[in-house]
């Protein structure tokens, strides 16, 4: 299997076409859509849905999707080890974090890795545990810091991280010292993340609570300005709310709610040893975070 044909789809995918695949990877738009098919002839069917709108791909290529990933990550490591064989370093590490509250942490972390190892290139991506812990089963990044998920990987606690209450300053909820979890079904309520398996939506559904959703978005400080402009209340991670505590007043709530969070890695040997070497120079550090 070509795993440069392999490359070109998933980017296309992706990205969403084939000319914004073709201006990453450094090919002609036509250069694409004859690798995608040639692997359409190899396999014998359909690979992308071509629209107006761009490509996408067909559930046979989907079926296709997690086995190609998989040989990309088995390709990367083995040019890594073919590189420290050569006395060399080379290759890429992917860290995912669901939480901004550990961007300093790495940040640092990566400075001094980078400094160790300068032929690693370092890339951090951002989204919800469950997009993460997703992209992580599909090979699409090394390890990630985010809250408890079902998954095939492998499991690091890191804290028991409280979930609070964001309360407008000046609301009668701020004279309080807990937030009741029943009272977000009756008041005016702010959701982050919108139909989607957040911690929050998995709070509600434990605690068989029904939401009074009056607004929504999909970025976390959004949702704390909506919150400090006095449009409703609203859930979050403490870990998340502790840098934004001057424009909104932060409640633990009643009765008291906690989600795990901890460092997801892949099973087995599909970590490669970039990856391997910077987790062993951050945990100490993500640790002394978790801690804070």
């Amino acid at each position: 299997m070509d795993t440069e044909k392999c490359r070109a789809i998933l980017c296309a995918i992706e990205m969403g076409s084939l000319s914004a695949a073709a201006d990453k990877l450094g090919y002609t738009t036509s250069g694409i859509s004859r690798m995608v098919h040639s692997m359409e002839e190899k396999t014998g069917f359909l690979l992308l849905i071509r629209s107006r709108l761009g490509v996408a791909p067909t559930g046979e290529c989907r079926r296709l999707l997690p086995l190609w990933r998989k040989l990309l990550r088995y390709e990367e490591r083995c040019l890594q080890l073919a590189a420290e064989i050569r006395g060399l370093e080379t290759g890429s590490i992917t860290i995912g974090s669901a939480y901004p509250a550990y961007y300093h942490s790495l940040s640092e972390i990566i400075a001094e890795f980078s400094r160790q190892h300068p032929g690693i290139e370092i890339r951090i991506l951002e989204g919800n545990s469950t997009q993460l812990s997703r992209a992580l089963e599909e090979q699409r990044m090394d390890f990630c810091i985010i809250s408890w998920r079902e998954g095939d990987f492998n499991w690091t606690p890191l804290r028991e991280d409280p979930l609070v209450a964001w309360v407008p300053p000046d609301s009668s909820f701020s004279k309080r010292k807990r937030f009741p979890v029943r009272d977000f079904s009756r008041v005016s309520y702010i959701e982050t993340y919108p139909e989607q398996d957040t911690d929050n939506a998995r709070m509600f559904a434990r605690m068989r609570v029904t939401p009074n959703t009056c607004f929504a978005s999909t970025d976390s400080y959004a949702t704390y300005s909506m919150v400090a402009a006095g449009l409703g209340v609203s859930l979050n991670n403490s870990l998340t709310a502790s840098s934004w505590s001057d424009r909104v007043k932060i409640l633990p709530l009643d009765p008291p709610q906690t989600v795990e969070i901890g460092i997801a890695t892949p099973r087995g040997d599909m970590i490669s040893q970039a990856a391997r070497r910077f987790l062993e120079l951050a945990k100490d550090r993500i640790n002394q975070a978790s801690c804070l």
